[in-house]
């Protein structure tokens, strides 16, 4: 099940954000209630047995968010909704609940009629996983650029909706 995250699933997103850390930017419980708060979309999915197995957090333009990332899109696009982080818990992969995540995002800005959703993933270390599902979105690379001191470089992408 889908649903809008709530303060109550804080522990278990640090949690799952700290589980896949090398693929994302470090998150705390300071930055995520900010984060929660100019997220225009923020929602979860739970397993059958109501444990949190996944979450996706994206803004819009305009946010008060100092990512380089979100930035690079902020100077180039009027208009998008940027995908800030999505994951899926180790042990839920597979399942198809991130491709059931970004539906519901898709869904979710065609409703807003918002035309771009935007993103990045590693491309140096490579994430192959990432590239792989983001191109069945129909995501295309728009640039790239290093980030974290120099230590990782990414894919900026865009898909329209």
């Amino acid at each position: 099940m889908i649903r809008d995250a709530k303060t109550a699933d804080f522990p278990a997103i640090l949690d799952l954000n700290l589980e896949m850390e090398r693929f994302l930017s470090p998150l705390d419980k300071e930055l995520l209630s900010k984060l929660h708060g100019v997220a225009v979309y923020h929602r979860v999915i739970e397993t059958k047995q109501g444990e949190v197995a996944g979450f996706l957090l994206a803004l819009r333009e305009g946010a008060d968010y100092a990512s380089v990332n979100y930035l690079w899109f902020a100077e180039r696009y009027p208009e998008f909704l940027y995908v800030d982080r999505v994951v899926v818990a180790a042990s839920q992969q597979g399942k198809r609940l991130g491709q059931l995540l970004y539906e519901d995002l898709f869904a979710f800005a065609g409703e807003k009629r918002i035309a771009f959703l935007a993103c990045e993933f590693d491309i140096d270390p490579p994430n192959e996983a990432s590239r792989r599902f983001h191109s069945r979105f129909g995501f295309r690379e728009v640039g790239t650029q290093w980030v974290a001191g120099g230590k990782k470089q990414v894919s900026l992408q865009l898909a329209q909706v």
